[in-house]
Formats: C-alpha cells, structure tokens, sequence
C-alpha cells in the first residue's frame, strides 16, 4: 500500500495539448493550459489531473475527473461521470457541503477519448492513503482534541448530506433506492469484477449477509457512497472540499457511516501488522454514532451488519485493484485468491464473530 497504484496509461503532454485544445473550444483562443499533473496519493479508480487554466486574464486551478481508458483494467464498470457532476451541485447548492465548484462537464469522448469534468481546485490537506495516515504525518500526530475535531466534522459532513431533503427527479440518476437494490448491485459488480476467477471468502460473506439481514432498513437518504475522511480536504482541521463522489447511492443511512467507521478500520488493522501504533482511539463505531446521532436524531441500527457489508464492499474493490496491480506486473498473481483481498483476515475475523 505505499506504492502509486496505476490509474492510465495516458501521456501527461499529449493529455495537456488536448485539454488546451478542448478549453480554447470553451473559452476562447487565448486559452492555455500549464503544469499539468496527475495525483500520487489517493484515488485508485477514475483518473484524476491537476492542471493550471489561463484566459480571459484569469487564471483558475483546475481538477478533471477522467473515466479510465479500457486498458488500464477499471475499477468500475461504468463510471457516470454526469451523475458525479450532478451530485457535487446537489451537495453544494441544497446541503451546504463544501463539494467543489463545479465547471464543465464534457459527455463527448473525443476531446481526451474519454467523458471527463472540470472542477476548481481547493486548496488544504488531505489525509493520505499511501501510505496510510495512520502510518504518521499530521493527522496521525496531531493534538488529541485535534483529531476529534476532524472526526466530527467528518461526521457532520455525512450527517448534513443525509438531512437534506431531495426531490425524486434529483435523485433518479442514482439508481434504485433500498438496502436490497444496493446489494444486489455489489453482488452484481463483484460478478463483473471477479466472476472469471471466484473469490471465496467473499461469496461466504454475501452468503453472511442473507443470514443476518436486518428486520427493518431505511428511511434511505442521498449517499456519499465513499464517505471516508480520506475523500475530505482539511484546513485547520476542518473540512474545505468533500470528494470522490462516484459511489453516490439512495439506501440506508448506515451504509455511509459503516464505510466511515470500517475505512479507518482497514488502514488501522493494516498499521498494527506493520508494528505501528496507528490511531486506535479514532473513528471508533461508537463515538461516530454518537456524534451522528446528536447532530440527526437517527439511532444508527444493525451497524455489525453493516460493518461486515463495508468489509465486504471493500474486499470487492480491493481485489480488483490488485487485479489490476498484476495486470502492470507490479506483483505477482497469488495462488489462492482469497489472498486477492487485502484485508482477509479482518473478513475472516467478522466471519467467526
């Protein structure tokens, strides 16, 4: 986990002649395009540039969000990026959540071969996945009260989005609402994801799932879907941009806080295997529901079964990454392919409970 994992194939120059080139389009012919750059810490699915936008006597720093090309082996089958777009407003405009401003959306392929949007560019620090945060740097060693503070505003992010009424037309473009259509469909992806070479230990807990299915879900609310503080932008500890929005769902309110909870979890458990400290005293399941619960009046329900659906849900995403680590020759394949998951025995733990 503190290698760059590949997420194109594409060559950052040509990639900068044709966003100037695709820019002048919108903006005129004084349009440049400089310092171009793709992100080395977090990210692993759509592909993300940094780059600099002059014209008109402005100067904007920008984001795309690209969908990968076909042979960089995709996380995702499909990647909307219109929905992501879309949402990032929503989140904005109705929610009052620092999600980036957006700019442009592109639906054509032929500019960059790939639909893409732009947003601006936020400025502040953003908890790192490689390596892990809690492997050290600032989070990892700031102040007590410090971090505490970062973990509840993590939590009123997650909190405000689900207050926030949308209307049936806003949420259409994220798929059917309901805890049973969002399994179905993560049994669907880990089919299109794995289906050539099954992976054991993660069908034994789907099958976990249907033997422990919660007596009541709902109400369901807009989801983050990838609600994790490392998709949150800090300054002073206190979130200035709220990102990665293409697991966007309408389901349960449990779903975006078990991501929360267990993705701490996973880069916890993985920090203790390496003979570190880490952060035991952060994003703990109960001290989130806490804060949930007082700023929402929502008693979070059934979170055992949800922690095992994120771990779940995780191990889909994750093996299929390492996939695509195999695919580059950036190691090798293992025999077994349980060992695809990274996290194997915190499944296999949560399994024997």
């Amino acid at each position: 986990m503190t290698e760059q994992m590949r997420t194109s194939t594409r060559d950052l120059e040509e990639l900068r002649e044709q966003v100037t080139a695709w820019l002048r389009g919108k903006v005129g012919q004084d349009a440049s395009v400089s310092e171009l750059e793709r992100p080395t810490d977090n990210g692993m699915s759509s592909e993300t540039l940094f780059f600099t936008a002059d014209w008109d006597g402005r100067r904007t720093r920008c984001v795309a969000r690209l969908a990968p090309a076909g042979e960089a082996v995709p996380v995702f089958p499909e990647y909307d990026l219109r929905s992501q777009f879309e949402i990032m407003r929503l989140a904005r405009e109705k929610a009052g959540i620092p999600a980036p401003r957006t700019l442009w959306f592109e639906p054509d392929p032929a500019p960059l071969g790939t639909p893409f949007f732009v947003m601006e560019r936020a400025e502040g620090l953003v908890p790192p996945d490689l390596p892990p945060y809690t492997f050290g740097g600032w989070l990892c060693e700031a102040a007590p009260e410090d971090q505490r503070r970062l973990q509840e505003a993590g939590v009123a992010v997650v909190a405000a989005l689900h207050r926030t009424p949308f209307t049936a037309d806003e949420l259409a473009g994220f798929g059917p609402p309901g805890l049973r259509a969002h399994v179905d469909a993560q049994y669907a992806y880990y089919r299109w994801a794995h289906g050539r070479r099954p992976i054991p230990l993660l069908e034994r807990a789907f099958a976990w799932l249907e033997a422990h299915w919660p007596e009541r879900t709902g109400p369901d609310v807009l989801l983050w879907g990838d609600a994790r503080i490392g998709n949150l932008m800090f300054r002073d500890f206190t979130p200035v941009a709220v990102l990665d929005w293409e697991m966007a769902a309408v389901g349960p309110r449990e779903l975006d806080l078990s991501w929360m909870i267990f993705l701490h979890r996973f880069f916890q458990d993985l920090t203790v295997t390496m003979g570190l400290p880490g952060m035991p005293g952060f994003m703990r399941a109960g001290d989130v529901c806490r804060t949930y619960r007082e700023l929402t009046g929502h008693e979070p329900r059934d979170m055992g079964f949800y922690e095992m659906y994120a771990a779940l849900r995780h191990g889909i995403i994750m093996a299929r990454v390492w996939q695509r680590r195999i695919h580059f020759g950036e190691q090798p394949d293992p025999d077994d392919p349980d060992d695809l998951v990274l996290h194997r025995a915190t499944i296999e733990a949560l399994l024997a409970a």
